[in-house]
């Protein structure tokens, strides 16, 4: 299976088709289309919250929390006071919850944030955080039998736990074997050439520190 850079990086759709209104990758429809039936005989209704992102628009949301427009969250959920904090400190701040543009694993099609349809109303702002997916939270059953029964289906949850790198997202799935072929395709160096073909908040310190920041935060994850 090929991987161009592009692809990788988020530069590309060529990888994608359309699923229940979401961008995947064609690679795993099957299995998730098994796991979202699978988990409708058990009673919920698995959908897609986010799934497909490309380059741009996860440089948005880049830049709409290193300019303080969006807030940013430490490990507790807690807004981020940027007052005083190097670049560096910024951008790791931002990357505890989102990717560096083109390191996402959402550019990549095979992964996607999750919810149960069925315990929520058009009204309900989803808002992908800890308390709607633990035991008794809104998400707190599908997460649970997820974790019970998504291997199966090739699936699993890369930040299972905070490594010191990305925070634990209890609502990020990943189909395994199509993920694990696109990260290992992925480099510094593709990265870094797409980085630096876009001007953006913090660039001079992402790309003196790309080393040490992809390995906080795209390897060091739930292998």
């Amino acid at each position: 299976m090929m991987f161009s850079s592009e692809i990788l990086t988020g530069q590309s759709e060529k990888h994608l088709v359309e699923f229940h209104g979401s961008l995947v990758n064609w690679a795993i429809v099957c299995d998730l289309q098994s796991l979202t039936i699978a988990a409708k005989q058990a009673g919920f209704d698995l959908a897609i919250a986010s799934s497909f992102r490309n380059f741009d628009r996860q440089l948005m949301i880049w830049q709409k929390k290193y300019t303080g427009i969006n807030p940013v969250f430490d490990i507790h959920d807690e807004p981020v006071e940027f007052n005083g904090l190097s670049d560096l400190e910024k951008c790791q701040a931002i990357m505890l919850f989102s990717a560096l543009p083109g390191a996402s694993r959402h550019h990549w099609g095979t992964d996607f944030d999750f919810y149960d349809k069925a315990t929520i109303t058009d009204k309900y702002q989803i808002r992908l955080q800890q308390d709607e997916y633990i035991e008794g939270g809104r998400f707190g059953a599908l997460a649970a039998w997820l974790d019970k029964n998504m291997a199966q289906f090739g699936f699993y949850k890369p930040y299972d736990q905070y490594r010191g790198g990305i925070a634990c997202e209890p609502w990020h799935i990943s189909h395994k074997e199509t993920a694990d072929m696109m990260l290992k395709k992925l480099s510094v160096k593709k990265l870094e050439i797409a980085l630096k073909q876009y001007d953006f908040s913090g660039k001079e310190a992402v790309l003196a520190n790309l080393p040490e920041l992809y390995h906080q935060f795209v390897l060091n994850i739930n292998a």
